[in-house]
């Protein structure tokens, strides 16, 4: 079904998609549909999703984050516990390509409006969901929000440094991970659909989605003593050196060598061919062996440039670098600017903030034009008249009810 939103060449042309998700890990993966052309109705409960009901419309910590997930979506309250709401809903679903919901599992079946009643309705439906731990298991029915399965899932034993507490990894890993899947399982849906016309289920665990980024510290774990958890910045198996954070004049710089070849262009950049030429250094497994000895070595040379300076002599040896970079520096990145993934807006509620495109490049096709997130319910009556063809009377009839 094809809404206002929608630009006409991108791949999600044509698919309406109820949200019904919040916070991060769902709302990620339909802005990725939406600007990928889905028309995306958000549909929330009175007063709106969690992270809407955060913030009071004034700019605080909640406002850049809902800014950013729900952009080009259309925004209808209903209350599913509503009769009406319920019948405005199943019309919806009638019409739809695909339901997603992150509630915990079987919210979805207590409200009566679980996948096997909507396939029913609609057997070419795609029901999508997404929960920490699954809908089956031990786990289930355990309440999940990101720091929890980082918890549960090895993230936050496997953060920070050998000799202090663990730590939870800065971003909300689990729920974007489950989230960039969740876009996947739909994608992969639809893709079966119109191969075979057939709808389905799809589900997305955020504990499982997130196992494969443990690969290194997984190999060390299976390879080493498994006493061996927390690596701070070294390699998660404590199969590579260099490879760590290093002091500079001015902050500090990330250096990587995963091969010889990187070995050998951080010799020639910082001119320690004595020090490469040593027994304990002269393999990657020696390096990785002795990789406290190194980092001191590299450290006491690192010290003597500022950040800038160092990595662009290391860049010009085509030593893998990085600087060290705080938030401030990311949002005003000059790459992320001029690739277009970053963005000024002015926000109609929220006033001036930078958002973050999809990462999702289609070649040769246009972008969606980018719409700001709107306020709660903005387009209740656009859906009602537009998707479901109600006169202008009859729309104005069903809002007075859902407002009961």
């Amino acid at each position: 079904m094809t809404g206002t939103l929608a630009t006409p060449a991108l791949p999600f042309t044509g698919m309406l998609v109820l949200d019904l998700t919040q916070i991060y890990n769902g709302p990620y993966a339909t802005f990725l549909m939406a600007r990928a052309g889905a028309t995306v109705i958000k549909i929330e409960p009175p007063g709106g999703e969690h992270l809407r009901k955060r913030g009071d419309g004034l700019r605080d910590a909640v406002t850049v984050p809902f800014a950013m997930l729900n952009a080009n979506k259309q925004s209808m309250c209903l209350d599913l516990k509503n009769p009406a709401a319920r019948d405005v809903f199943l019309s919806l679903v009638d019409k739809a390509d695909v339901v997603i919901e992150n509630y915990t599992p079987a919210v979805m079946d207590s409200l009566g409006l679980g996948a096997k009643v909507l396939r029913e309705r609609n057997p070419r439906l795609i029901y999508a969901a997404s929960s920490g731990y699954g809908s089956t298991g031990p786990y289930s029915d355990y309440p999940a929000m990101d720091l929890a399965v980082q918890a549960m899932a090895g993230v936050i034993g496997i953060t920070g440094f050998a000799d202090g507490p663990p730590v939870k990894a800065g971003p909300a890993v689990c729920d974007f991970m489950a989230g960039v899947h969740l876009y996947g399982a739909v994608a992969t849906a639809l893709l079966h659909r119109e191969r075979t016309g057939q709808g389905g289920c799809v589900e997305v665990s955020m504990m499982e989605a997130i196992y494969a980024s443990l690969a290194s510290n997984l190999g060390g774990h299976a390879a080493q003593d498994r006493s061996v958890q927390r690596t701070g910045n070294h390699h998660g198996g404590m199969a590579l050196a260099p490879y760590n954070v290093y002091p500079v004049a001015d902050g500090y710089v990330a250096i990587i060598t995963s091969n010889d070849k990187h070995w050998d262009a951080l010799v020639r950049a910082l001119g320690i061919e004595a020090l490469a030429a040593r027994p304990e250094f002269a393999t990657r497994e020696q390096r990785a062996a002795n990789m406290t000895a190194l980092d001191d070595a590299i450290g006491d040379i690192t010290r003597g440039y500022t950040r800038d300076a160092l990595v662009a002599h290391l860049r010009s040896h085509r030593a893998p670098c990085a600087p060290v970079q705080e938030l401030d520096d990311v949002v005003n990145d000059p790459h992320l600017h001029a690739r277009g993934a970053l963005r000024h807006i002015d926000h109609p509620s929220f006033g001036s903030i930078v958002v973050p495109e999809s990462p999702l490049r289609f070649a040769d096709l246009p972008a969606a034009p980018y719409v700001p997130s709107v306020p709660l319910d903005h387009d209740a009556r656009d859906i009602l008249t537009g998707i479901l063809g109600m006169s202008p009377t009859r729309a104005d009839d069903v809002l007075s009810e859902l407002a009961r």
